[in-house]
């Protein structure tokens, strides 16, 4: 399973709302579920980001999907990295010619 970081902000609707947040991410899970995509972790944050959401799935397009899926509800804005633990990414560098 590949690990994505997704760095999430609240749009002015999800931040109007924002005491719907804990009921929001329960059911962002549940749709993650569905998506073959599990999520392992949900951080409230300071600074440049409102949300930082730790997720695994086989594909990409697993988490592309959900993000999609979870932006059209119009709650948030999110931005998605793959992430590499170190054993994966010194095996990585390790195979550069």
């Amino acid at each position: 399973m590949a690990t994505f970081i997704l760095r999430i902000d609240w749009t002015d609707q999800g931040i109007r709302n924002v005491k719907e947040a804990p009921k929001r991410s329960r059911a962002a899970k549940e749709l993650a579920k569905t998506l073959g995509v599990e999520i392992k972790e949900v951080y409230l944050t300071s600074g440049e980001h409102d949300i930082l959401l730790l997720a695994e799935a086989p594909l990409g397009d697993n988490i592309t999907k959900l993000a999609l899926a979870l932006s059209s509800l119009g709650n948030i804005r999110t931005c998605t990295s793959r992430a590499w633990p170190e054993a994966e990414w010194t095996k990585l560098i390790s195979e550069l010619p």
